[in-house]
């Protein structure tokens, strides 16, 4: 996978026993045992972090050399898009106690993806789209590439690629470190969007993003292995059209002498494995996997390999349901988990005590539960204890034997503890106590069947002091799409954050519901059913499960809202356009209002290649810019003028249309905030109150 190596926001680095592991406090790298909370060795003080005449860095990530002697630090990091993955690095030296910055010459925060290679004694970054590696003895630096240009990028990726497949770190050291493994992306044939900046300057200007809308062309993709002595690089020879195909995953198959990396083609219905021959560049595919719909790409980091590097553990739904499968290097493959449940993520893989540690709830969709299976296969356990109820989650050690148990559900707390495995008994940390009592407190579960026979989880927050004799308004929220979920049994859900005080105390019933197409665990059949049906098959759920909700003799159908952000915008546009019957009030954040607007992976792989008027059509069909005409109650619409991953068009191009049928409606415009909206003082705050007071004035609170 494309990860981040380092450890992310100063989280858990694993010591190789598998029992100790390594934090950031306080300025120093401590090093602790998880079996004992007590146990806490200073490995790196703050001190030793102090440049001579200056103050101590502050680490963000740092990472350990194999042999434990030298740590890497990244600091005066600065975002990229989404994450901050430029910064400085740094390198101290355990046994020289010697502090020395990497990339002399290079620009301030310029350095992203350092990692050591596998002795230790160089270090490889990316700076300015090109591949660096620095001897740490001499402080020699060596450009790996040259060609790099902001639109020719060795070792990291475009936008989309960024955005759409999670790819941010595009290199790899092979595992006898001779050789580096890395994609080079070509967006030269990709046009820029220009977001335009009016606030930063006395004059405004364009901040470019190559970005491939939906039916474009994405941007050329191939895998180089340069040899670090001679800095020359051999492309491999991967068949297909390297536009017309992605490749979102690849690593080190095991050894030095072979990469596997993962194609997809471009309507991401057929994806493909090959292992790669480094020295005669050649690749054979040995496993192809198709869809009607889409193919997912896994988040799994890279390939868990078994028996020595004959096979490897994968993830498919190509039985109607997500299992676990072992696949050998002839592509023979082996199915793990069997029956009608999903495996909703592989959590650890014990091949020394021949177990599969994974996520998975058979029963409850809005649940998640640990289970284990043995490799060679057969019935699964649950790992996971049956009187706690909820999500549960799980930092497994390498070795297998203790976890990092974190667990909560809509009326429980947070809580954390170490547990061993396989017997999940409580080592230390929170003694997790649920009290069923408690449910009361939280948000109610339930589930609607609609009048098409779709049966949907949801849950509900009553207001304080509810008399079921009352009528009371009903905010719904939504997302609606396959990249989220809102109803999952967790602390927390149930709770508005863009409400300024308390809806229940005020008198709202909110709630949400999962509909067609949301990433839970309900088979192959429900997820994919959303394809080609973005802005329809979503919304008639939603909208049926609504009118099924409105029967409830406690809901006033005067006083019906929406809202939702991005996607949920989305969703929110369609409902108030489609439905306008049953929404009157909306509250639609960062909406795509025209998909043909958004960037070609995510659209293409929900949508299809809009490639002629028959491609497109489905996309104009699920739009809310096509129904906007329809639209009846009140409609509040946000958007960041300077949002690169919905761009503020979507929001020009719906106010063109409102205006064009009169359907008057409150727009609220952030200069040059992006998606997130949170950019510049007082910006949170200011959305959170005008959402608040746009609810109330136009879905008056409180019992009638």
């Amino acid at each position: 996978m494309c990860q981040v190596t380092m450890a992310q926001r100063g989280g858990t680095q694993w010591a190789k026993d598998g029992y100790q592991y390594y934090r950031l406090q306080g300025g120093n790298i401590v090093e602790l045992d998880i079996r004992d909370a007590s146990k806490s060795t200073t490995i790196v003080t703050a001190a030793m972090l102090t440049p001579k005449g200056e103050t101590a860095l502050s680490p963000r990530r740092f990472s350990f050399s194999d042999d434990g002697n030298k740590v890497l630090l990244n600091t005066n990091t600065k975002r990229v898009w989404r994450y901050d993955t430029r910064g400085d690095y740094w390198v101290y030296d355990l046994q020289k106690k010697t502090l020395k910055k990497l990339g002399k010459g290079k620009p301030e925060s310029s350095l992203m993806f350092a990692k050591f290679s596998p002795d230790g004694s160089k270090v490889a970054y990316v700076s300015e789209h090109n591949i660096y590696m620095e001897d740490l003895a001499t402080g020699i630096i060596k450009p790996l590439t040259k060609d790099g240009t902001k639109k020719l990028i060795n070792g990291t990726f475009d936008w989309a690629y960024e955005e759409e497949f999670d790819c941010r770190d595009g290199f790899r050291w092979s595992p006898d470190g001779r050789n580096i493994a890395y994609w080079q992306i070509d967006a030269s044939k990709i046009r820029n969007y220009l977001m335009l900046n009016t606030t930063d300057s006395t004059y405004s200007f364009t901040v470019p993003v190559e970005y491939p809308v939906a039916g474009e062309n994405p941007s050329s993709c191939k895998i180089g292995v340069v040899d670090v002595a001679t800095a020359k690089t051999k492309w491999m020879n991967v068949p297909g059209d390297p536009i017309q195909h992605y490749i979102p995953r690849m690593e080190w198959a095991g050894n030095g002498n072979e990469l596997i990396l993962l194609q997809l083609n471009r309507p991401q219905n057929e994806s493909r494995i090959f292992i790669a021959n480094i020295s005669n560049a050649t690749a054979h595919v040995i496993y192809t996997e198709k869809d009607k719909a889409w193919v997912d790409v896994r988040d799994a980091e890279g390939w868990t390999w078994l028996d020595k590097g004959k096979k490897f553990v994968w993830l498919s739904e190509k039985d109607g349901w997500n299992h676990i499968y072992t696949v050998d290097r002839d592509g023979k493959q082996e199915l793990i988990t069997k029956g009608d449940y999903d495996v909703i993520s592989i959590d650890q893989v014990d091949e020394a005590d021949g177990v599969i540690y994974f996520t998975a709830s058979p029963d409850n969709a809005t649940q998640k539960y640990l289970y284990s299976v043995k490799i060679t296969g057969g019935k699964a356990t649950r790992v996971s204890p049956m009187d706690e109820p909820g999500t549960h989650s799980y930092e497994i050690s390498p070795n297998g034997k203790i976890a990092s148990h974190n667990f909560s559900n809509s009326y429980t707390l947070p809580a954390s503890e170490t547990v061993s495995l396989p017997d999940h008994k409580h080592l230390s940390g929170t003694v997790i106590s649920v009290n069923p009592a408690d449910k009361a407190k939280g948000p109610e579960f339930f589930k609607v069947k609609t009048v098409d026979g779709i049966e949907m989880d949801g849950w509900m927050v009553k207001p304080t002091n509810f008399d079921p004799n009352k009528k009371y308004p009903v905010v719904f929220f939504v997302y609606g799409e396959p990249a989220s979920q809102t109803a999952p049994d967790r602390y927390g859900v149930g709770r508005n954050g863009e409400y300024v005080g308390s809806m229940a105390n005020d008198g709202y019933i909110y709630m949400s519901l999962d509909n067609r197409g949301a990433p839970v665990p309900k088979g192959r059949e429900w997820r994919k059913s959303i394809y080609k049906n973005i802005g329809l098959i979503n919304i008639r759920d939603q909208a049926m499960a609504a009118k099924e909700i409105l029967k409830w003799p406690f809901v006033d159908s005067s006083r019906v809202a929406v809202w939702g952000w991005s996607g949920g915008g989305s969703s929110t546009l369609n409902l108030m356009f489609q439905y306008p019957e049953i929404y009157k009030t909306g509250i639609a954040v960062a909406a795509v209002g025209w998909q043909l607007s958004y960037d070609n992976i995510y659209q293409e792989r929900y949508m299809g290649v809009p490639t002629d008027a028959a491609g497109r059509e489905p996309f104009i069909k699920g739009s809310p810019v096509t129904y906007a005409k329809n639209l009846r109650g009140n409609l509040l619409y946000i958007h960041g003028t300077g949002d690169d991953n919905v761009h503020y068009k979507n929001a020009e191009m719906l106010i063109n249309e409102l205006v064009k049928y009169n359907k008057q409606f409150q727009l609220m415009s952030y200069p040059n905030r992006t998606h997130g909206i949170f950019e510049g003082p007082g910006t949170s705050l200011h959305l959170r109150t005008l959402y608040t007071q746009y609810l109330k004035e136009h879905c008056p609170p409180g019992g009638r």
